[in-house]
């Protein structure tokens, strides 16, 4: 064979190289970019509190994660946890490893009608999920400040909000653990309030539903956190429609938003059933984590 043709065929497989190595390099961008945004659900609101079904209906639902309840409050010092039950621990964690569903957060919604602020062992229930939080892997406990903790309505309660977090922030910073809050306040009045607590290891459980129910703009609230104040994201609206029916919410303007600020984490569907047909779980959340998907991934 002539050197020229040598030369021909080199130059052609070098080529083909190239080619490979950018298509390589594509998927492998493609890949991390999908893994942005996983999407994950609240057993609670799929109607399985901490049940072991929670997570093969989950895998049923598409979801990738799964959002664990530490189960009632009510006049209880702690919560009604399962997770304190090593045996039982075991169990979610087999669950878990099973369906493929990650633990991305543990929940205590218990605090959405108990007082934050003035129940006496309110802070020692905060340890008690960090204590779970450690042990099934997860780096973030959701801590609604709820009805009683409501800083808009009872602005008097603030002070003693910001002791009862900085202390629980000294326990989560001890864990290198996040405690995500959901507040009242605006974008502006919750960047204030984590200046006040001083730690990065409270941050903003951010709900869309909260700015959309108040008439302010979610997409510049989201903008004001910034990536590094939300810890995790409800992408949820009230109970009415679906999210991909949802006049309220532009979808692709919110992964726009989340893109240009350089956030990543958990979106984690808890409401926006059907109104004419709450109760179908299946059909309700495999529809809004499929929507999710298809923007987000």
């Amino acid at each position: 064979m002539k050197k020229s043709n040598y030369k021909i065929i080199s130059l052609f497989l070098l080529a083909a190289l190239c080619l490979n190595t950018v298509s390589c390099q594509s998927a492998s961008k493609k890949s991390e970019k999908e893994q942005q945004y996983k999407i994950a659900v609240v057993d609670l609101m799929i109607l399985k509190r901490q049940k072991l079904s929670a997570f093969p209906l989950a895998k049923e639902i598409g979801a990738e994660g799964l959002e664990v309840d530490m189960g009632g409050l009510g006049k209880r010092p702690t919560f009604d946890n399962k997770l304190a039950n090593d045996s039982l621990l075991n169990l979610f964690l087999q669950a878990s490893k099973d369906n493929g569903i990650e633990i991305c957060a543990l929940s205590m919604s218990g605090f959405y009608a108990q007082s934050f602020p003035y129940k006496e062992t309110a802070v020692q229930a905060v340890r008690d999920c960090i204590t779970s939080m450690k042990k099934v892997g997860t780096k973030v406990g959701f801590l609604p400040l709820g009805v009683e903790g409501d800083l808009v309505q009872h602005p008097e309660r603030r002070e003693a909000i910001v002791e009862r977090l900085k202390e629980v922030a000294k326990y989560a910073e001890e864990a290198e653990v996040v405690i995500g809050i959901e507040t009242a306040l605006d974008a502006t009045g919750e960047v204030q309030l984590l200046d006040e607590i001083g730690s990065p290891a409270i941050q903003i459980s951010f709900n869309f539903s909260n700015p959309l129910k108040a008439g302010r703009d979610l997409y510049q609230e989201l903008e004001i956190l910034g990536a590094d104040r939300i810890c995790q994201i409800h992408a949820t609206n009230k109970d009415s429609v679906w999210l991909e029916n949802d006049p309220e919410i532009d979808m692709q303007k919110v992964k726009s938003t989340l893109d240009k600020m350089g956030w990543s984490g958990w979106l984690i569907v808890e409401r926006s059933r059907d109104a004419n047909n709450p109760r179908d779980v299946r059909g309700n959340f495999g529809a809004n984590v499929a929507y999710l998907k298809s923007i987000f991934q």
